[in-house]
């Protein structure tokens, strides 16, 4: 699943390149056929991102939401238009380029009340200029749930992914199944801070970046990190412990990352 970085340098490209424009939408594969008739010839006046959330806004009020999900997937290119490459849910024409987006988990309509709702069941996001962090700490350190659980769980903080998250806790000497309430502020401002410098290098990269000084990757899917999918710690070289939370990996070193109960 794309992480959160990934959304927002969606969301700057495609505001770049489509905001101030009336947007020909349609759905070649057919299953939207509906909602692009509604929004098609609309003026699109902004794009942004809320954690893993796309969000097209129209000057009638209404915004294309898209979550890609697992297996979702954005392609940009310049026009004139090509034949869609496989089932594009999507394709978004402005003056200059088209975006398809093929396989989203959600891809809907929303009006301006369905858009706030959905805003407001999400948490702070680390990118975003108006996220109170305030928010996020005060849902931490109320729990007694996992912390490599609670900074996953987009209702408490927005974006951040499976990756990110062993990263950033291994980086900031936190025990992915510390409890919420034994992480102190200080602690969470550490994380927090973290987050948001990673994303952001990963935005401008357009790549999972976590080793510093390194922004150059070979790799299929680009990343450079320290401990996710490896097998000792680059710190001290003990063995790295691998484990799920909901399904999902996670990666500790049991070192440098001692428990707090």
């Amino acid at each position: 699943m794309p992480e959160g970085h990934t959304i927002h340098r969606a969301a700057r490209d495609h505001h770049r390149i489509m905001a101030g424009q009336k947007l020909v939408i349609s759905s070649p594969q057919g299953r939207f056929t509906k909602g692009a008739s509604r929004l098609s010839g609309q003026l699109c006046y902004a794009v942004e991102a809320f954690g893993k959330h796309l969000i097209y806004h129209f000057d009638s009020g209404d915004a294309l939401h898209i979550h890609l999900g697992l297996f979702g997937r954005i392609r940009k290119h310049k026009l004139p238009l090509a034949e869609p490459r496989g089932a594009v849910r999507v394709r978004v024409v402005g003056n200059t380029h088209a975006i398809d987006i093929n396989g989203p988990t959600i891809c809907q309509v929303l009006c301006r009340d369905e858009f706030l709702k959905l805003t407001q069941r999400l948490g702070p996001d680390v990118l975003r200029s108006d996220a109170n962090p305030d928010l996020a700490f005060k849902k931490i350190s109320n729990s007694k749930t996992q912390i490599g659980r609670l900074i996953m769980d987009q209702s408490i903080m927005a974006g951040i992914g499976n990756i990110y998250r062993s990263e950033i806790l291994w980086r900031q000497s936190v025990h992915p199944e510390t409890p919420g309430r034994a992480v102190n502020r200080q602690t969470f401002d550490r994380i927090w801070e973290d987050a948001k410098e990673l994303l952001s290098i990963g935005v401008k990269h357009n790549a999972i970046i976590t080793v510093t000084g390194k922004y150059q990757s070979k790799g299929h899917h680009r990343e450079r990190v320290n401990i996710f999918s490896k097998s000792t710690c680059p710190c001290c070289k003990e063995p790295i412990r691998r484990f799920e939370i909901s399904g999902r990996r996670v990666f500790v070193c049991e070192k440098c990352q001692p428990l707090t109960s």
